[in-house]
C-alpha cells in the first residue's frame, strides 16, 4: 500500500511519520501542499492519504473536492489542528474516512488504523518497543566517529581515482522504517540507482552498509578508473562492486578501530541495478526496522560521480555502542 502524508509543515510530516506503526509494510510518500498531494495521488502514491487542512496552493478541502470530483477512491484521514464541528462535518461529507486532531500520538494512529482494518496490533513485534533517542552529546560522538571513518574511505577512493573527493557533514539519526524510506527517497530524488548492501557484525554490534550509486555516475567513473571496453550492465556491475568494496570496507575498518571492536563482514549483495528508489525500498523493506542511520554523500569534484553511503545499525546495537562511546568520553 502507498501511504501519502500531505502537510506543508516538514515538522508535522516527520512527527506523523514517526507515529506510524513500526514495520508497517507500506511505501511512504510526502507532499508539501494540496497541489502536490493531488499530483502524488494521480501517480498512484495515495492509497491512504493523511491530509492537513490548512495548506498553501490548495488546502485540504480543495484536495477532497478534487478527489471526489475525479472519482478517485483514496482513503483519506484528515489530520488537522482545526477541530471545529463544522470542519469535521465538511470533511466527512467530502469523503474522508476519519478525522484526528493534530498532533496525533502513535497510539491514536494505531487505534484509528485498526478501526478501519488497515493495521492489526498482533502483526507487530517492534512497534511496542520503547523509543530510542540520541542525546546531543551522543550524536556529536557518532558524527565525529563517522567523520574520521568517511575521511579514510574518501582517501582510498581519491587515490584510486586520482581525483578530489568532496566530503559532507555526516547525518546521524535514529529512524523508524517509515522515516528511513523518506530519507532514501530524498537522497535519490528522481534518479535511478544501483545499490549494494553488505552486512557486518562484531561484539554486540550489527548492521548493514547500503551504497546507493547514482546511475548518471557510471560514465565518468569508468573514465576515472581507465576502464576499457563497452560500458554494459556487466561492466557497470564491476565498477559498482569496486566502489562498494573501497567505500564500505574502509569506512567499517575506520569505524571499528575507533570503537575497538573488529567487524566481520558478509558478502556484498546487489539489491538492484538501474531501478527507481521506490522499487529498491519495496523489494527490501522487510530488512529494515528501527535503526541508527549514518548517512554520507560522496561526490568527486569536477565529475558527475555521486553516491550515498548509509550505515544502518540495528536497534539492539545502539545500547552497546552508547556504552562504548560513554567509556571513550
Amino acid at each position: 500500500m502507498n501511504v501519502l502524508i500531505c502537510d506543508d509543515s516538514a515538522f508535522a510530516r516527520k512527527q506523523l511519520a514517526r507515529a506510524l506503526p513500526a514495520g508497517w509494510p507500506v511505501t511512504l510518500h510526502q507532499a508539501t501542499n494540496g497541489l502536490e498531494g493531488v499530483e502524488q495521488v494521480l501517480m498512484g502514491h495515495g492509497d491512504l492519504l493523511f491530509l492537513d487542512l490548512t495548506m498553501p496552493e490548495l488546502d485540504g478541502y480543495g484536495v477532497l473536492e478534487t478527489l471526489k470530483r475525479e472519482g478517485i477512491r483514496s482513503k483519506v484521514i484528515v489530520v488537522s489542528g482545526d477541530i471545529q464541528p463544522e470542519a469535521y462535518q465538511k470533511v466527512m461529507s467530502l469523503g474522508a474516512i476519519d478525522f484526528i486532531k493534530k498532533p496525533a500520538s502513535g497510539e491514536q494512529i494505531i487505534a484509528l488504523l485498526e478501526r478501519h482494518g488497515l493495521w492489526r496490533t498482533d502483526e507487530a513485534s517492534t512497534d511496542l518497543a520503547p523509543a530510542i533517542t540520541l542525546t546531543v552529546e551522543a550524536r556529536d560522538v557518532y558524527q565525529e566517529l563517522a567523520n574520521v571513518a568517511m575521511g579514510q574511505a574518501a582517501d582510498l577512493l581519491a587515490r584510486l581515482l586520482d581525483a578530489f573527493v568532496v566530503l559532507p557533514i555526516p547525518n546521524v539519526n535514529v529512524l523508524e522504517v517509515s522515516e528511513l524510506h523518506m530519507a532514501l527517497n530524498a537522497a535519490a530524488k528522481q534518479e535511478t540507482l544501483s545499490a549494494v548492501c553488505q552486512g557486518f557484525i562484531g561484539a554486540g554490534i550489527a548492521g548493514e552498509a547500503l551504497l546507493l550509486f547514482h546511475d548518471s555516475s557510471f560514465a565518468d567513473l569508468a573514465r576515472l578508473m581507465k576502464f576499457e571496453g563497452e560500458l554494459d550492465r556487466r561492466a557497470e556491475l564491476e565498477l559498482l562492486m569496486d566502489t562498494a568494496n573501497v567505500l564500505i570496507g574502509a569506512f567499517l575498518r575506520g569505524y571499528a578501530n575507533q570503537l575497538d571492536t573488529p567487524f566481520s563482514q558478509g558478502h556484498p549483495v546487489v539489491l538492484g541495478q538501474h531501478r527507481p528508489i521506490e522499487a529498491l525500498i519495496q523489494t527490501n523493506q522487510s530488512r529494515w526496522r528501527r535503526t541508527l542511520a549514518i548517512e554520507i554523500n560522496y561526490r568527486v569534484e569536477g565529475y558527475a560521480v555521486q553516491c550515498d553511503l548509509l550505515l544502518l545499525f540495528t536497534e539492539d546495537s545502539i545500547a552497546t555502542m552508547n556504552n562504548k562511546i560513554m567509556h571513550m568520553l
